[in-house]
């Protein structure tokens, strides 16, 4: 993600570190021991240990979110720079309609902010639903998935719908609530009625191009969005990067598909009119400018 004056901050999964990318080009090593495990907390996040780190989410005030996936927590950076673990810690589910306080999550993959920084989604894989956090009050909520694993129906409430395993979400400015599923191969959306439907992947694997479920995806990992509404995908088995246009219902290839490969694409991001993506297993960052639109 991206800090208000242009910093690129980047967290490592298995690296255990994490990098802040200033706009002139320097990257700093500002947290993490680069060590498995669960430290630091009350303290500053040089010192602190995570475990599979996956994403990182800038909230108000330029405060840090990170999904600490094999604690189950989401652990907080203040603008001070001291971590604490801001909900969860424990394998579990627990605390809807309570405070951040009472919430237990189990295997959080990732998390986003959306762009009035009102709200944190949190993409809870293993209790097959997406929650949501008001940063506020610090209530905790499911807006989809019933806890079962499977695949939705078009058209019913989000919220007592299976979901075969949400890996990321994420708002568009209009309120629809986007989902990817790594095992479903597809990309959901639930509207602001609280409907949730299928757009893109037939729930096979492919890489075909097409409109909806004639599209296909392969292990698709993360999702951001643009100001246009335009949804690009980290189609991590496919190596490649793809875009829905909600306006077309479509789904095309952006990136990877040439003569630029891509090595296992774990996360993208939207900043000032580029597309942001990690490039996993080729260790590093690429971006690609997007067209105005």
């Amino acid at each position: 993600d991206f800090d208000a004056v242009g910093n690129m901050i980047i967290v490592e999964y298995k690296g255990g570190r994490i990098f802040k990318r200033t706009p002139a080009g320097d990257l700093l090593h500002i947290g993490g021991l680069g060590r498995a495990g669960y430290e630091g907390d009350g303290g500053p996040v040089a010192k602190a240990s995570f475990k599979d780190m996956h994403n990182v989410a800038i909230g108000p005030s330029g405060s840090l979110f990170i999904s600490d996936h094999t604690n189950h927590a989401i652990r907080r950076v203040d603008s001070k720079g001291n971590i604490s673990t801001y909900a969860g810690g424990k394998a579990g589910f627990a605390g809807d309609g309570e405070t951040v306080k009472h919430a237990k999550f189990n295997m959080v993959i990732s998390v986003s902010i959306n762009q009035d920084k009102k709200y944190l989604l949190v993409a809870d894989i293993k209790n097959h639903r997406i929650r949501r956090i008001t940063l506020a009050s610090g209530r905790v909520e499911t807006v989809a998935g019933n806890g079962q694993r499977g695949v939705p129906v078009d058209g019913v409430n989000a919220t007592t719908a299976p979901l075969v395993d949400p890996r990321a979400a994420a708002y568009d400015a209009a309120g629809n609530l986007y989902i990817v599923e790594r095992g479903g191969n597809a990309l959901r959306v639930v509207n602001t009625e609280g409907k949730v439907r299928t757009v893109a992947g037939s729930g096979k694997k492919g890489k075909a191009d097409g409109v909806g479920q004639k599209a296909t995806l392969n292990g698709p990992k993360h999702l951001a969005i643009d100001s246009a509404g335009a949804v690009y995908i980290a189609d991590d088995n496919n190596h490649l990067v793809r875009c829905f246009d909600p306006k077309t219902g479509s789904l095309t290839t952006v990136l990877g598909g040439g003569e630029f490969k891509l090595n296992r694409p774990h996360g993208v991001q939207v900043y000032d009119n580029w597309l942001y993506i990690a490039d996993s297993w080729n260790h590093r960052i690429v971006r690609l400018k997007l067209a105005k639109k």
